[in-house]
């Protein structure tokens, strides 16, 4: 008798139930919707911005479906659900006047979003449907050209403060020392200051070669950034933007943003589902940068800041509660100095702690200020748009001399993990321009969805027809098969949050089309079964035993190219071996066991089977039918 034993069946039924639930969601399509996130780094958005952005909505009498919010970093998000893009275009109006007064300095970015339309309790259980990619939801797709040569000079001015800065340590007498033309040139007034400057500086400069010459009396010695040296910066550069590209486009909400690079000097960045363009290319092209200055907390400062003027060689910014600082406008470090940034606790007091890692050049530069400046206060300041705020300004308790810097005082845990991502965040290491724009719309990628679930649909419909054609009712079950191999396939892209893309919809294709062999190895091993003279329950049994090798073997060399594919593979190739190694999978368990537990349900129970319907089935030797389809 062929029987799975119970906990086989429930198995089965689980996986049927799992199957179904998670890729219902995927038929539900998606509603317009308006996204509240920060404009600022250092301002936050809550459950209490939530709360806010709901009662604007209702004072205006602007109907939603949902309001959620979703922590993001140190910065939250709202997203707001809409009935229709017109009262979506209203709302952003509204919300946008609402909580940005002053237009000159926004503090909420409100961007047009997309949101699924599934249920909110399928949506609490993680039955969401799969991401898009660019070329099914609409979208845009920027390609930005990296400034290169802005990298390079920002090194060059980087390394002339740094011989500077040699040179006097080491007493030797130079008249200047200054940047032209991709080199830094030193001048003296004889050979033998030039030459002792050399000696000094080959062995605390290993980024540039130099070379001697005389013009005009002058005794001149000119560095330039080695090769090996330029091909880091470049590449540092090119990383540090990718990074902080990401953490921009995090405000936008986008799912599944593609961000790579292209080349040694240019950026791809692909947005789906973004319908704000012009929002998307303000952040996008957001500069930020990082300073560090002193605080001055003198008497004469606090008193001429009380009468509502700002002392000379001083400048003022605001606090994140909002208080005003008074800095110097010498600029000790920037966040080129910064190699790391961690939030962490004090050993002995236990106190939330932002520890930091400078390089070589701040570590010698903090050494100083910090040894000169014990019991003063060290402002850091993010400046975003040509506007700055003060993250943090702490007391300077001792001197600070290998670079290590833990910042302490009046905050919590969240605090500093939060001023620690801030600080990590940086900035753009070279300036970027857009130098390549393409729109798709949102008609466009619904057309080529519908397009690739035709495609599938009608493969589909051929396969079940020939099967069931060709082997009766057990064409049926493998077709049901088939259908449970694309459900479960569809079920785990969405568990997993897995970027569709229309080659991932041709995988989806292939699937179909090498799923079904497992069923017809299983059904001509049972037909084979049953011309050797066995009944029908034994061929039933030993065809499902008999195919499990060969179906082993066939999927198994499938599926190591289909790794292949992944591991080496980019964009779209990636995408398409995905779906592919996961189809291989499920249709393996779909085959195998869900097709084994319909045909056991079926027959498995009649005890005096008789014939199997399963098309005719020929004796070679004799030329004739030996088992006719019958049931």
């Amino acid at each position: 008798m062929n029987r799975y034993p119970l906990w086989k069946y429930i198995t089965v039924l689980v996986a049927l139930i799992i199957g179904i639930l998670y890729t219902v969601p995927n038929f539900f399509g998606e509603s317009p919707a308006v996204q509240v996130s920060s404009a600022k780094v250092t301002h936050k958005v809550t459950n209490q911005t939530m709360g806010q952005v709901e009662d604007i909505l209702k004072q205006n009498n602007i109907a939603y479906s949902g309001a959620y919010f979703q922590q993001n970093g140190p910065a939250g998000t709202v997203r707001v659900r809409l009935a229709n893009t017109d009262t979506q275009l209203k709302a952003r109006d509204i919300l946008d006047n609402a909580l940005n007064p002053v237009k000159d300095d926004p503090a909420y970015t409100v961007a047009l979003n997309l949101l699924s339309g599934s249920p909110d309790w399928m949506s609490a259980i993680g039955a969401n449907p799969m991401y898009l990619g660019l070329d099914l939801r609409g979208g845009v797709h920027f390609l930005l050209q990296v400034d290169m040569q802005g990298a390079l000079t920002a090194r060059y001015e980087s390394l002339t403060t740094d011989m500077r800065a040699i040179l006097r340590d080491a007493r030797v007498n130079v008249e200047s020392v200054n940047t032209a033309n991709a080199s830094i040139v030193a001048t003296f007034a004889s050979a033998e200051e030039r030459n002792k400057a050399l000696d000094t500086l080959r062995t605390r400069t290993n980024e540039l070669d130099f070379t001697s010459s005389q013009s005009g009396g002058k005794f001149l010695l000119t560095g330039a950034i080695r090769a090996a040296e330029i091909t880091r910066v470049q590449d540092t550069a090119l990383k540090q933007n990718i990074l902080t590209l990401h953490n921009r486009i995090n405000e936008l909400g986008v799912a599944e943003p593609i961000i790579q690079q292209q080349g040694t000097d240019r950026i791809i960045v692909q947005l789906p589902g973004i319908q704000d363009v012009a929002k998307a290319k303000e952040i996008l092209g957001r500069t930020a940068t990082l300073q560090l200055r002193m605080v001055d907390d003198s008497p004469a400062a606090q008193t001429a800041m009380a009468n509502g003027t700002v002392p000379f060689g001083l400048e003022s910014f605001k606090d994140t509660d909002g208080r005003t600082v008074l800095v110097r406008r010498q600029v000790l470090l920037t966040g080129e100095n910064l190699e790391n940034a961690q939030s962490g606790r004090n050993q002995q007091t236990q106190q939330p702690t932002v520890n930091l890692t400078l390089d070589d050049k701040g570590a010698r530069i903090f050494r100083d200020t910090t040894r000169d400046n014990i019991g003063k206060r060290l402002a850091i300041i993010l400046f975003e748009n040509g506007k700055g705020q003060v993250v943090t300004a702490p007391v300077i308790r001792s001197e600070i001399p290998n670079g290590q810097v833990e910042i302490s005082g009046s905050m919590d845990a969240t605090q500093a993990a939060d001023t620690a991502l801030l600080l990590r965040a940086g900035s753009l290491a070279a300036p970027m321009s857009i130098i390549e724009e393409r729109t798709i719309g949102p008609s466009l990628g619904a057309d080529n969805i519908r397009m690739g679930f035709d495609s599938t649909l009608y493969g589909f419909i051929l396969i079940a027809i020939f099967m069931v054609i060709y082997y009766h009712v057990f064409g049926i079950f493998s077709t049901l098969g088939l259908a449970f191999n694309v459900l479960l396939l569809l079920a785990v892209l969405s568990l997993l949050q897995a970027t569709l893309t229309l080659p991932g919809i041709a995988a989806i294709a292939l699937t179909l089309g090498m799923a079904i062999d497992s069923n017809v190895l299983i059904n001509e091993r049972v037909r084979e079964e049953l011309r050797n003279g066995a009944s029908p329950q034994q061929a039933i049994s030993t065809g499902f035993s008999k195919a499990w090798a060969t179906i082993l073997d066939s999927n198994l060399t499938t599926l190591i190219v289909g790794i292949a594919l992944l591991a080496f593979g980019s964009g779209p190739v990636r995408g398409f071996a995905v779906v592919h190694c996961i189809g291989i999978l499920t249709s393996m368990f779909s085959s195998v066991v869900g097709v084994r537990a319909i045909v056991n349900l079926w027959y498995g129970r009649r005890k005096k089977l008789k014939t199997v319907s399963i098309g005719t089935v020929w004796r070679p030797e004799t030329g004739t039918q030996v088992d006719k389809a019958k049931n």
